[in-house]
């Protein structure tokens, strides 16, 4: 079960680590999550000086209350292990989490365990930097149960779909929709990695959706992903932040209802009763499950019901 802190993740904004400016316009933006990346949005001739862009970054720009990441390089590139001795010696102390691409099984996420433990002995580090990894190869998703239970540093799992399709060999005409397949051609991986991080206590966050011109459409993606339980989704574009941000907020009608719904429960337990009925719905200890959390995504973005208001 992982022990690191809970941390908001509606929307994971990706950021090129290659580009001072986008990366100091991302600062300044409020979003929950930002990822400085070295893998997929670097050419390879620029992966070694973005880590020292990313250092300077991490160091120099006021990030606000957003969860800080760096994306390093996959474990099977000769990029990995510098990326993360160099950006950890450089930037740890201002650093979050690490996000670790194409991981296949749980060895790949003790290696980055034990190479991060060693640098935080190394420079005195005392407050332990996350892991968050993405399942995005065919061996992951098989693996997933595995992966979500290797480090206590875990704290999310992230689907990444276009990886994972090139990985299982999904027919690109069925990704487009253009073959008729009946329903979610994804739902299977995302539903099984988000059960995986649930039993483990992790966040559980959809991947990328690339036509960013196309709000409407990332709006229902979102709103597919938080319906099976996930907590947030990725961003390619700042227009898409506050789409995300939204549909993963609790509504103050919702939360109202939640609130009123626990409240009524709590008196009539008092009064020996095991369900209720509390406007036209019964309520008992699984519907006080589900709405607690509601209630618990509420308090974390910072949205209180209006009975406390």
């Amino acid at each position: 079960m992982n022990t690191q802190p809970k941390r908001l993740r509606r929307c994971q904004l990706a950021v090129p680590g290659s580009s001072d400016k986008m990366m100091a316009k991302a600062a300044g933006m409020q979003v929950d999550h930002i990822f400085l990346d070295l893998e997929d949005a670097v050419a390879p001739a620029a992966k070694v000086p973005a880590r020292a862009q990313i250092v300077n970054a991490l160091n120099t720009l006021d990030f606000g209350t957003s969860v800080r990441c760096v994306r390093i390089n996959d474990l099977d590139s000769h990029y990995c292990y510098e990326d993360i001795i160099t950006i950890v010696e450089g930037a740890g102390a201002n650093l979050d989490t690490i996000l670790v691409p194409k991981v296949k099984s749980a060895c790949d996420v003790r290696f980055v365990d034990r190479l991060l433990s060693q640098i935080e002995g190394k420079l005195g580090l005392t407050r332990r930097i996350g892991i968050e990894v993405l399942i995005e190869e065919a061996e992951a998703i098989m693996r997933v149960e595995e992966i979500a239970g290797a480090s206590t540093r875990l704290e999310a799992l992230v689907f990444g779909m276009g990886d994972y399709s090139a990985s299982q060999g999904i027919d690109p005409r069925a990704i487009s929709g253009d073959t008729g397949y009946p329903g979610d051609i994804w739902h299977y991986a995302r539903y099984k990695m988000i059960v995986a991080a649930r039993t483990y206590g992790l966040d559980a966050v959809d991947g990328p959706f690339v036509n960013f011109k196309d709000g409407d459409y990332f709006r229902t993606e979102c709103v597919r992903a938080q319906q099976l339980g996930a907590v947030g989704k990725w961003a390619i574009h700042p227009s898409q932040v506050a789409i995300a941000q939204e549909v993963f907020s609790p509504s103050q009608a919702e939360v109202d209802r939640a609130y009123k719904a626990v409240a009524a429960y709590r008196e009539a337990q008092q009064q020996g009763l095991g369900a209720i009925q509390v406007d036209g719905q019964m309520v008992d200890v699984a519907t006080v499950r589900l709405v607690q959390r509601i209630l618990d995504r509420a308090e974390q973005a910072g949205i209180k019901p209006s009975a406390e208001k």
